[in-house]
């Protein structure tokens, strides 16, 4: 069963101007995101489309960003063949264990000046 959908987009040039701030990259993304990311020849739409996922969970949760859920503990991850999923780490694994949520879909998209995704939450 479907437990929650959501969907953010984001502008890249606004991230490429936040990412410039170290405290701002700590405090959204993990080491591994920040790894990947600073490893992309378009690092500013990587991190865009990470955090354009962050936000897209955030409202299939429909609490958005509350009790605890760190934007930095939701990970946006890539298998060998390039699908991403999300993980969930430190305190905010602990939260959403729950919830009865048993998966968690994420498609992720960026060109030039935008990035989108899409999650979907299925459980219980």
């Amino acid at each position: 069963m479907i437990l929650g959908i959501g969907t953010d987009i984001t502008e890249v040039t606004r991230i490429a101007k936040s990412i410039e701030n170290d405290s701002f990259k700590i405090k959204v993304f993990s080491k591994i995101e920040i790894a990947y990311c600073d490893s992309k020849t378009n690092i500013a739409e990587s991190y865009a489309a990470r955090f354009a996922a962050k936000e897209a969970f955030f409202k299939a949760l429909g609490t958005g960003l509350r009790g605890g859920i760190a934007f930095n503990e939701v990970e946006i991850v890539n298998d060998n063949l390039g699908k991403p999923s999300i993980h969930l780490i430190g305190k905010t694994s602990e939260i959403i264990f729950g919830k009865n949520i048993q998966t968690i879909h994420v498609s992720l998209s960026h060109v030039k000046d935008m990035a989108m995704a899409t999650v979907i939450l299925e459980g219980l």
